[in-house]
């Protein structure tokens, strides 16, 4: 069944599950800079490794852009 309710559509795109590269280009970034980040705890970004894989939360991103928006 198709989900009519707009918010509940939008948490299940805010908790989708991003790898390395793909959190990268939604940030903007390198993915060498989200490894850098990881390994060197710069930014409080979390991440969910599972076996050698890191995958990122889309909500996590969108907390971590709206904390870091100016103005």
């Amino acid at each position: 069944m198709i989900s009519t309710d707009p918010l509940r559509t939008l948490r299940q795109y805010a908790d989708l599950l991003l790898t390395r590269p793909q959190a990268a280009e939604y940030l903007g970034i390198k993915p060498q800079t989200l490894s850098v980040w990881a390994c060197s705890n710069r930014y409080n970004l979390p991440f969910i490794r599972v076996g050698r894989s890191v995958r990122y939360k889309k909500s996590d991103l969108d907390t971590f852009l709206a904390a870091r928006t100016v103005g």
